[in-house]
């Protein structure tokens, strides 16, 4: 199995490239904190090397900015190349899946946002004869009669014996 998931924070500005056939794509890297600290004291990251293609590609251009924190899914790769001077290199990255964005769109523009100030739409009114109208309300209880009582079962099953 090759499974990767990281979260951590964009090293720099996502760059939205296109390949010959029209593809787009973007190499990023993220900084992943490590679980400890140094001997200094301070918290080390690794920087792990992404690429992400496609429609993910365009919305980590279009939405994410350096320091931006992000959540990656994919499977690592390994590849080779050789560079102008002949020099064999290898090449060790993720290949995302998925990407999340983490933060809102207010606290990566520096801003605040808090889900408290935002209004939160009334539940429509339902109808009297709904079973499930007062689902939810104070009491938790619903008043209407069971919307299932109808329903007969041939099995011969009893509802004790049911396991649920």
């Amino acid at each position: 199995m090759n499974r990767v998931i990281l979260v951590g924070r964009l090293v720099k500005d996502p760059e939205l490239r296109r390949t010959n056939a029209d593809i787009p794509v973007v190499q990023f890297a993220l900084a992943v904190n490590r679980t400890f600290t140094g001997q200094s004291g301070e918290r080390q990251a690794d920087f792990i090397n992404c690429v992400v293609w496609r429609n993910q590609a365009e919305n980590l251009a279009k939405y994410m900015h350096k320091g931006s924190q992000i959540g990656v899914e994919g499977r690592l790769q390994v590849r080779n190349y050789e560079d102008a001077g002949g020099v064999k290199r290898y090449v060790t990255e993720v290949i995302c899946d998925q990407i999340h964005f983490l933060e809102t769109r207010g606290s990566r523009e520096g801003g605040f946002s808090d889900i408290n100030s935002y209004d939160i739409p009334s539940v429509p009114t339902r109808n009297a004869n709904d079973p499930f109208a007062n689902f939810g309300s104070s009491n938790n209880q619903v008043d209407a009669e069971d919307p299932f009582a109808s329903l007969k079962t041939s099995s011969g099953v009893s509802d004790d014996d049911l396991p649920f």
